[in-house]
């Protein structure tokens, strides 16, 4: 299904998965899934508004997330109600799944912000992710984790991630 395709979107239900609990479940549209990249838009899913200090996540703006069934990352582009770009942001996390209308992703606490005109690219939650004990638990997931990271990051600061989500 093309994003702009005249036939209804199918729904998906994104499943955050974090520390082995859910951690938020929302519906989703699903624009595509080519076997590896899948691309889905939703609603801000959190209850009223969070804000981090460097962005704010309210109702009214939309996520574009991509997932990838091969890669340890998603990435979201975030948009307020009216169309502008507030930025993107990017969990690291195990590839995902999608099956019977779940698209299931787990969380593996880092995570990277970047700003729409780029001015501001910022690393997020790794005392979290130290804290976590996946370094000792599973030192393969940790260092693809922190390999991922720092991918993102490099896209991040060169330019961004049009290449990656094209």
């Amino acid at each position: 299904m093309s994003a702009n395709s005249a036939e209804p979107a199918a729904q998906v239900e994104v499943v955050l998965v974090k520390g082995g609990r859910t951690k938020i479940r929302y519906a989703a549209e699903l624009l595509r899934d080519d076997g590896v990249h899948v691309l889905v838009r939703a609603p801000w899913a959190g209850e009223g508004v969070r804000d981090f200090g460097f962005v704010r996540f309210e109702p009214g703006d939309v996520f574009t997330e991509h997932y990838w069934r091969d890669r340890w990352y998603s990435v979201k582009e975030v948009r307020a109600g009216d169309g502008t770009v507030k930025g993107w942001y990017c969990d690291i996390a195990r590839p995902a799944a999608l099956s019977g209308g779940r698209l299931v992703v787990e969380d593996l606490d880092l995570d990277l912000w970047r700003s729409a005109d780029g001015t501001d690219v910022r690393r997020l939650d790794e005392d979290e992710f130290a804290a976590s004990g996946l370094a000792e638990a599973d030192p393969r997931a940790a260092a693809a984790a922190v390999a991922a990271l720092d991918e993102l990051e490099a896209l991040a600061r060169e330019g961004g991630f049009e290449d990656l989500l094209a």
